[in-house]
């Protein structure tokens, strides 16, 4: 274990710190963020240990075998874990291999004795130093400890600091209540102001203190502090920066497919049994990787790629899916977080919405009109220097008549027919469809929503329609999964587990069923 691993192991705050703490804000009267906290804590428990250390050690000498030693001095042992002890005898050595030295008896605290060579003139790996000073066990200074263990300290000390302090926290900073400035209505009312007259934002809190003319004569970092504060308190407005930047938004110019989830996108949770996937549909399952399935997110990465399924391709949103998702900023206290869209193709800028709980991100419907992006088109998203910027990459080309899979809604029902369409950006061609008569298509999902119908009559409508399409007469799990949303949204588990348990269906070989006779 490392010396600063073994440190944070044995730390644990106490109320002795939060006190040492809230004097300095007291003193200060400038909040102090998680990181300064626990780096004070750290500094501060350091030089108690330090003077400790000093007045423990203070009348000792540091053992060294070349170093002469009289009855009566008390003597330290950093190898033997710092015990101390007292000469209370000195004789001359008898060893021709090292030459003239002595040997000191030395008692323990224990009242145990041993025996040690001093005035050693041959080489020894304790020689060195004086032996009169430096008395330090644990060297570690709060720099090491904070760069090999800040993490957990931090989050020690933030967990403790929410259940046993008067202090309050707005972005990972502190400050005691009661020393707040006061914000009435009208600092409030002027701020939505200023956000109105910026499109509803997002806005620094720093620029809304600029252009409203501050709160009077004290420290920047306390007026944004208490800004911040009245700000999170009040319902027009809203917080949608990433972690560790604070920005407002004014709510009611929040789009409506941000504020709640867009209705294609709502899933009514459908109970399924997950023995019935074999390893192969659960490497299916991580290859589609819908939003909705448990998968762990990828870690490590760059980019990543999805696959546009039709509730998405028509909400203008797109799966925040294992893939994906930490690639894009995190906020620890806003259910949604703004960001700029950029189109790598030529750095068009889009507005986005990143909504980590409902797991989708809202705002590439223009870009998705852009270039006519079928059912099925790959997405990749790239991480780019700046956490709030977020590259988005179609893969697309010079528009070219293909031959995809089309749906044609029949009054109540469907069928599919293949046609030509001009596609120009890169797409999986198990998952691509086309539909041209939309209004259409919602109408069949209205009904399909009050018909309620379960998951395999579903199935078993789309699978013989889809079969007409290829000679065999089959479908592929990953077609049906793309069907299948169109009518009601679904993640692949559910239906490969239907597929699997259903007699009703057939497996014909690889992921490809038809139903059967």
């Amino acid at each position: 274990m490392l010396p600063s691993q073994h440190w944070a192991q044995n730390f644990t705050v106490k109320p002795q710190d939060v006190e040492y703490i809230t004097n300095l804000l007291l003193e200060k009267e400038t909040p102090l963020s998680s990181y300064q906290i626990t780096h004070l804590i750290v500094e501060q428990r350091l030089t108690q240990e330090r003077e400790v250390l000093e007045e423990r050690y203070k009348d000792a000498a540091v053992y060294n075998p070349s170093q002469a030693y009289e009855v009566g001095q008390r003597l330290v042992f950093p190898v033997m874990e710092y015990v101390t002890g007292v000469i209370t005898g000195v004789r001359e050595g008898n060893n021709p291999d090292y030459g003239a030295f002595s040997v000191v008896a030395v008692e323990f605290e224990d009242e145990s004795e041993r025996e040690f060579a001093t005035a050693l003139e041959a080489e020894h790996p304790l020689n060195g130093g004086n032996g009169s000073s430096g008395i330090a066990p644990d060297s570690l200074t709060v720099d090491e400890i904070m760069d090999e263990m800040g993490d957990p300290l931090l989050e020690q000390v933030e967990i403790y600091l929410e259940e046993n302090s008067d202090l309050i926290s707005i972005a990972h900073k502190w400050f005691p209540m009661d020393l707040m400035l006061d914000v009435d209505d009208g600092h409030l009312n002027l701020t939505e102001a200023v956000l109105d007259i910026n499109l509803g934002g997002p806005m620094k809190t720093r620029s809304i203190l600029q252009e409203m003319g501050g709160l009077g004569k004290s420290h920047e970092s306390l007026q944004e502090f208490s800004l911040n504060y009245y700000l999170n308190e009040d319902q027009r407005f809203d917080e949608v920066g990433a972690a560790g930047e604070v920005m407002w938004y004014l709510t009611r110019m929040v789009p409506e497919g941000v504020r709640q989830r867009p209705s294609l996108l709502k899933y009514s949770d459908l109970p399924h049994n997950r023995e019935y996937l074999t390893d192969d549909m659960r490497r299916l399952e991580a290859e589609i990787g819908d939003e909705l399935s448990p998968l762990e997110p990828v870690t490590g990465i760059e980019h990543g790629t999805v696959k546009l399924i039709y509730p998405h391709r028509r909400a203008g949103t797109l799966p925040l899916s294992a893939k994906i998702r930490n690639l894009f900023p995190r906020a620890r206290n806003t259910s949604r977080i703004y960001v700029t869209l950029v189109d790598e193709a030529d750095d068009e800028e889009f507005v986005g919405w990143v909504l980590p709980e409902e797991r989708y991100i809202y705002g590439l419907g223009l870009l998705y009109t852009k270039y006519a992006l079928p059912i099925g088109a790959h997405v990749t998203i790239k991480r780019s220097d700046d956490p709030g910027r977020i590259i988005v990459d179609l893969d697309t080309y010079k528009a070219r008549s293909e031959w995809i899979p089309l749906m044609m809604p029949k009054g109540q029902q469907f069928g599919f027919e293949t046609s030509k369409r001009a596609i120009g950006a890169d797409y999986d061609d198990l998952m691509i469809l086309g539909i041209d008569e939309l209004e259409a298509v919602d109408a069949l999902i209205e009904t399909h929503r009050k018909q309620r119908q379960s998951l395999a009559a579903t199935m078993k409508l789309l699978i013989p329609s889809l079969g007409q399409l290829n000679p065999q007469g089959t479908a592929h799990v990953q077609t049906i999964y793309s069907a299948v949303n169109v009518l009601r949204r679904c993640p692949p588990a559910p239906i490969m587990a239907t597929l699997e348990a259903n007699p009703d269906f057939e497996n014909v070989g690889g992921h490809y069923w038809r139903v059967a006779d």
